[in-house]
């Protein structure tokens, strides 16, 4: 008995051990590099000894760091609380309302922002926001605005409305699986007790759904918070987040130190808050139980 679990060890060894020396290779090793860089002294253009928490203590007390770091995490719970209350009841009703045999259609038109680039996603919103811009013709068209609001300008909003478009199904789809769980006789049973279905919703549906959302949350969250790409197009570069603060430090500055405590602080930041929701999440599949 003990020779055969050996061997189902060395064959679950032999198995594990391609992909985890992959992830070593192409996941640890970069990050073990950035943890030793950022404990690291800038000499002239170059980092080197001593080692030093010079760094992390600038990026918590440098008022430029802060409000930089601030703005990333401000944005992105915007972001993510757009995004989740306008995938639930989307979600909701393909789950609820759509006929089994036309949910894999739903899905798939969901799923249609994927087949374009994000890239070209995100320019195409700067025609939409713009000045002088379609938001802006419609809102001059109807009589709203007697001139354009130029939504762009506002880096903040412009921000967080193409992140909100472009994150809107990685949220829809883990809150339709997780709706899709909830057992319709619980329902029924609420209702025949006499609850409205209101109160069915918020006493059973969403409580049994909270998996799928505080999945969304993080799925939205963890992106967001490190977005490059959508900041340097939409803002302009004028509204920068945490990744363009790093390519600051690492490329301009040439302060691959700086720039390693800065992308640290910020994983630090965001492993905290996913920790928070993940032990959350622990509290309402434990309910299930």
């Amino acid at each position: 008995m003990a020779k055969t679990v050996s061997a189902e060890a060395k064959t679950g060894w032999l198995l594990v051990a391609p992909p985890g020396l992959y992830t070593a290779l192409l996941l640890a090793a970069p990050l073990a590099t950035v943890l030793i860089y950022s404990v690291l002294t800038k000499v002239g253009g170059q980092v080197g000894l001593p080692f030093t928490l010079d760094n992390y203590t600038e990026v918590f007390t440098h008022p430029i760091y802060r409000a930089v770091m601030l703005r990333s995490l401000t944005v992105s719970l915007l972001v993510t609380a757009t995004t989740v209350l306008l995938a639930y009841p989307i979600a909701y009703y393909v789950s609820f309302h759509v006929a089994p045999s036309k949910k894999s259609l739903w899905l798939f038109l969901i799923t249609i922002p994927f087949w374009t680039s994000y890239i070209i996603r995100v320019s195409l919103w700067r025609t939409i926001l713009g000045y002088d811009g379609i938001v802006d013709s419609m809102l001059m068209g109807v009589g709203l605005a007697s001139e354009p609001v130029n939504i762009l300008a506002n880096g903040v909003t412009s921000i967080v409305i193409t992140l909100s478009h472009a994150y809107a199904p990685f949220a829809v789809l883990p809150i339709f699986v997780s709706l899709e769980k909830v057992d319709r006789s619980l329902l029924e049973a609420g209702q025949d007790l006499g609850e409205s279905k209101f109160m069915t919703f918020l006493r059973v549906t969403l409580p049994l759904s909270m998996p799928g959302v505080i999945a969304a949350v993080l799925i939205v969250f963890i992106p967001t918070v490190g977005d490059y790409v959508t900041p340097e197009l939409i803002g302009g570069g004028k509204t920068p987040m945490i990744a363009n603060l790093i390519e600051v430090e690492m490329l301009k500055k040439n302060n691959k130190a700086m720039g390693s405590a800065i992308a640290v602080a910020a994983m630090m930041i965001v492993a905290l808050v996913s920790v928070v929701f993940v032990l959350w999440n622990r509290r309402f599949l434990g309910g299930r139980k």
